[in-house]
């Protein structure tokens, strides 16, 4: 197993969900690389904490994107996700490489200018280009304590008759230890030139809109 691979698919992790959520928002209890729900009954208080935090906020994302109203403050929200070891094991698994370290935690500030939802969804070619966000994660490890890193993007996001239809992560500055600020400005660098991962996100972004927002109709339709 080689570290470069462990930590890519850690980005993919990171840029199936809160980077996602960033190029307008996929709830990250559900990413698209299909890491296992934990049952509600099994969550820590912290994950419970952070998970009825996301569901705030995306209940504020669906509002906009549904009522296309642009009244009202734009969108900020303080995202948290953490994941269990079993749950990268499993993910990564997927891909062929094995996961040697404890869980990951990561964090992230998001902004969103709710003007530029409504545009995605009403307009009939809509290209929106999101603020610089940053994510800030610890890698957690029995034998050599927490590892922290931090990473920045700035999302861009097409849009044809309210559905996503190309998506760039837009990686920028690493701020890591040297052997894992190598390994994922390797990765972060391959995706800035290829797009690796503009069909995730692109399917999260439609997934989001649709289904996601469905399952909390009752919540943002009541704040119209």
């Amino acid at each position: 197993m080689k570290l470069t691979e462990a930590l890519a698919a850690l980005l993919i992790v990171c840029a199936a969900s809160i980077s996602s959520k960033v190029a307008m928002a996929t709830e990250p209890d559900k990413p698209a690389a299909a890491i296992d729900a934990i049952a509600d009954a099994d969550l820590t208080p912290e994950e419970k904490a952070e998970k009825a935090a996301r569901q705030a906020c995306k209940v504020d994302l669906c509002k906009a994107f549904h009522t296309k109203d642009t009244s009202g403050s734009d969108i900020a929200c303080h995202v948290i996700k953490s994941w269990r070891k079993e749950q990268l094991v499993k993910l990564v698994a997927k891909l062929k490489v094995t996961w040697p370290y404890e869980g990951v935690h990561c964090s992230t500030d998001l902004s969103v200018k709710r003007g530029d939802l409504v545009k995605a969804m009403a307009e009939p070619k809509a290209e929106i280009e999101f603020q610089k966000h940053t994510v800030s994660c610890s890698i957690a490890s029995d034998k050599n304590g927490p590892t922290e890193f931090k990473f920045e993007l700035t999302p861009k996001v097409k849009f044809e008759n309210g559905k996503a239809t190309e998506a760039h992560a837009n990686w920028g500055k690493i701020d890591a230890p040297t052997l894992i600020k190598s390994a994922l400005w390797t990765a972060t660098a391959a995706d800035n030139t290829v797009d690796l991962l503009s069909s995730t996100i692109v399917d999260e972004v439609n997934d989001f809109v649709s289904k996601r927002c469905d399952e909390v109709k009752s919540q943002w339709a009541a704040k119209q």
